[in-house]
């Protein structure tokens, strides 16, 4: 054994319970010879007292005898490990201890205790070895005592600060390092010291007196020590530094946190948001993301110059302090920083920026801030900085910036490169966010453009509309509402839903919507209007190669569109409606009551199927018909139920009617309140909803007189037209009423069949005249040469009407004319 090794075995406990002792006097000879000694090497005192102890060694240490006594007499004593002999000449491994000891009278003796190790695990290793594992290792090593004061440790826990092993003894740990959770630890070891069971693998987080201001992380394992009788003597427990382990898993499980917590929308302000609250998480203790206004408004960025002073909008801020007290700019307010500052140069870099320690009396980078108010570093309490460019597909959108507070650990070297990998990985999402901005801001002007602007001015209903477009996940739809006037005073009620979402729904709603317009113009039955849509959506789906249940068919040709189209009369009182593939309306009685119109659900346009159905029903006056798109109830949630031919359960229309049962003030209130009530503000898909409270024209404001089919009844017609008009205070028509009723209904009566009626209707904005006779065949309007001695009534009417027309009817056709009133007295 080496002499180092030996003065470190010298310095061991030695458990005197277990050892044999005896005496030696100066010369090596045995003087007493103990019962405990007879035990272990089975010679009697009478062998040995008086022989010298080199006989009771093996060759080997026998011949290092002379070599111990001198380094005893020099040190004072020495242990270590022997090789003894027994009686019958086995040889048998001992741990020796010699300590000097004097006999009364004075003469020197040397006091040896002897213990036998041969049955210890380990012993039969070199004891270098073990002492090695002990003193040289890198893992921190220690026991406590039964009330986890320390009573030993090696010299790896000094890197941990806390002083050297000597300075550590009878220390709790709360004393040793101050600044962990040593309540926690300590409360490890008393399990342990209670159950006998060991813990394995412990974590802990904190900061070590060697490191104050950085967080660093240990692996801790401890194990109970018990005596010979099973009674718990301490805890030993080691210590291995984690910390760069610590941190790489802290780094993956943010990057994992913000994959999962970044861009969940496609909203840009909100994308922001998210990522200033995925830094602060662990990280940093105030965050802040300033972007270029052209990238919020969805437009490309432009490049700022490296001497401008450059206006940036805060887009999301997050502090570990509710209410974040160190922004001194609003979410959505904008602060222009200086020209030269760190956030200008990586705007215009692209390079990331940091600073371990920021001079505390620096003012921040801001100027113009909202309110005049500017600080200091010292102020905000910041101390370390990191700002990082938000780059994607090689464009700079913005900066975001990491400051540290309260954690006292600067930001370093990986703490920038995560930096860097988080704001790439959000800088993607805020960059395809801008995009879909500028798609759906693109879809949302044009949407708004085809959409009617204002509605029309009528007699026969009172009308409100609202419409909320889709949140930015699912994307912008196709749903559509129209208000056309008819004929007769009439007005036809349209609400529709194209399938597919951004700009291509749009523009096959555009498409659609004018397709209606022109179909109204024709004064169809709704059900006839709905099956020309029907073939004109079959039709451009077949000039496109387009099926109905291809994917791309939704939002290209509108295939599987649905639509609603009512007309409303309010001479009659009644209401024509038929459906392709749409819900059907709601019924708002006078006295509040709801009911749903049992309508016949066509198949979805171009989608082909049976012919579409119409039904017939009379209204009250003051009822309100309600028009939607399924958005308003159907979410998207899948919330399961039976459905009707709509897709409607049975849930959302009882939702719908105890909304429609709510009383408002205005029919535009009312209109509004169902939609707040019903969807979201921003639901899974568009909504449309038309609210339309039917009127009545007077029994004064209708005129009719049955003819009979023979000329001279013309000259009557004229008559009663002009003193129905000056009933009506319309003098000032009297001529040009004259005019068109003695062309309309001479035509009839020459060219047609049947019963000749005529009709005047005076409403807001019209005189109506209409005609009708018992034959199928439509008038054509032509141009008369001088030498032709008919044919001018119609071009006669066309030139005094506003708007003329025919719509046919069951037994016949009706043809009627316009004249505007506006302008006249009344």
């Amino acid at each position: 054994m080496s002499t180092h090794e030996e003065q470190d075995v010298a310095g061991r406990r030695f458990d005197v319970a277990d050892a044999a002792p005896l005496l030696l006097d100066a010369r090596g000879v045995v003087t007493l010879w103990t019962q405990g000694a007879q035990s272990l090497l089975e010679y009697t005192a009478a062998e040995v007292v008086g022989t010298r102890v080199t006989g009771l060694l093996s060759a080997e240490d026998a011949a290092r005898v002379p070599e111990l006594a001198e380094r005893c007499r020099r040190d004072g004593g020495w242990a270590g490990l022997l090789t003894a002999r027994r009686k019958d000449g086995q040889p048998i491994r001992v741990m020796v201890r010699i300590t000097p000891a004097m006999e009364p009278g004075g003469a020197p003796h040397w006091l040896v205790l002897v213990s036998d190790v041969a049955g210890e695990r380990g012993w039969d290793m070199s004891r270098g070895v073990l002492e090695q594992m002990v003193t040289d290792s890198a893992v921190g090593m220690a026991i406590v005592d039964t009330d986890l004061r320390c009573v030993w440790s090696n010299e790896a826990l000094e890197r941990f600060g806390g002083g050297s092993p000597a300075e550590r003894l009878g220390r709790r740990l709360a004393e040793i390092q101050p600044g962990i959770d040593s309540a926690d630890i300590e409360t490890q070891m008393r399990r342990v010291l209670e159950t006998g069971l060991p813990v394995v693998g412990y974590e802990h987080v904190g900061h070590v007196r060697s490191a104050p201001h950085r967080e660093t992380a240990h692996m801790m394992s401890f194990t109970r020590l018990d005596d010979d009788r099973g009674h718990p003597m301490g805890v030993y427990y080691t210590v291995v530094d984690i910390t760069d382990r610590h941190r790489a898993r802290q780094r993956l499980a943010l990057l994992d946190r913000a994959g999962e917590q970044i861009g969940r929308t496609l909203d840009i302000v909100r994308t922001a948001q998210e990522l200033a609250d995925v830094a602060v998480q662990d990280f940093a203790d105030f965050v802040s993301v300033d972007l270029l206004d052209s990238v919020l408004r969805g437009a490309e960025p432009e490049p700022p110059s490296e001497m401008d002073r450059v206006p940036l909008r805060r887009a999301g801020h997050q502090s570990v302090n509710p209410g974040v007290p160190e922004a001194v700019v609003k979410i959505g307010a904008v602060a222009t920083y200086l020209a030269g500052s760190p956030p200008i140069r990586s705007l215009t870099t692209g390079r990331p920026w940091h600073a371990a320690r920021l001079d505390p009396l620096a003012k921040e980078w801001a100027t113009d801030i909202p309110g005049g108010r500017m600080a200091t570093f010292l102020e905000l309490g910041v101390h370390s900085v990191m700002i990082v460019p938000i780059r994607a597909r090689g464009v700079t959108m913005g900066v975001t910036t990491f400051f540290r507070r309260h954690r006292q650990e600067p930001f370093d070297e990986d703490d920038l490169s995560l930096a860097e990998d988080l704001v790439s990985r959000a800088a993607v999402c805020v960059d395809n966010a801008r995009r879909y901005t500028r798609e759906r801001e693109a879809a949302l002007v044009l949407q708004r453009s085809l959409l009617p602007r204002r509605l029309p001015e009528q007699d026969a209903v009172e009308v409100a509309a609202c419409y909320r477009p889709a949140d930015e996940l699912t994307g912008l739809g196709g749903d559509w509402y129209d208000i056309i006037p008819l004929s007769a005073a009439r007005v036809a009620l349209v609400v529709g839903e194209v399938p597919g979402h951004g700009i291509d729904a749009a523009a096959a709603m555009g498409r659609l919507r004018t397709a209606v317009h022109t179909l109204a113009a024709l004064d169809l039955p709704p059900e006839e209007v709905l099956a020309h849509l029907d073939d004109l959506v079959a039709r451009m789906a077949r000039e496109e190669g387009v099926r109905p249940e291809d994917p791309e068919a939704a939002g290209i040709q509108a295939v599987g569109s649905g639509c609603v189209y009512v007309v409303y009369d309010p001479v009659k009182g009644q209401c024509t409606m038929a459906a392709a593939g749409h819900p059907a309306p709601a019924v708002v009685l006078p006295d509040g009551a709801v009911s749903f119109v049992d309508l016949p659900q066509g198949p979805p346009l171009g989608a082909g199927g049976p012919p579409f159905e119409a039904v017939e029903l009379t209204l009250a006056e003051g009822s309100t018909l309600a028009l939607h798109t399924d958005g308003l109830l159907v979410h998207g949630d899948g919330d399961g139920g039976d459905r009707d031919d709509g897709g409607i359960v049975a849930a959302d229309r009882d939702r719908l009617r105890r909304a429609l049962e709510q009383r408002a003030a205005t029919l535009d209130m009312s209109c509004r309140s169902v939609v707040d009530a019903l969807v979201p503000a921003r639901p899974y898909d568009d909504v449309a909803l038309l609210m339309a409270r039917t009127r009545l024209l007077g029994a004064d404001q209708v005129a009719d007189w049955d003819l009979p089919a023979d000329p001279a009844v013309v000259a009557e017609a004229r008559k009663e037209t002009t003193r129905q008009l000056g009933e009506w205070g319309l003098d000032e028509l009297a001529f040009t009423a004259e005019l068109v009723v003695s062309e309309l209904v001479t035509n009839a009566i020459r060219h047609a069949e049947g019963p000749v009626r005529l009709r005047l209707i005076r409403d807001r904005a019209a005189l109506i005249c209409e005609v009708s006779d018992g034959s199928a065949t439509a008038p054509h309007l032509r141009h008369p040469r001088t030498t032709d001695e008919g044919g001018r009534g119609l071009l006669l009417v066309s030139q005094f009407a506003e708007r003329w027309g025919t719509r046919f009817v069951p037994g016949g056709k009706i043809i009627w004319a316009e004249q505007s009133t506006t302008g006249l007295p009344d």
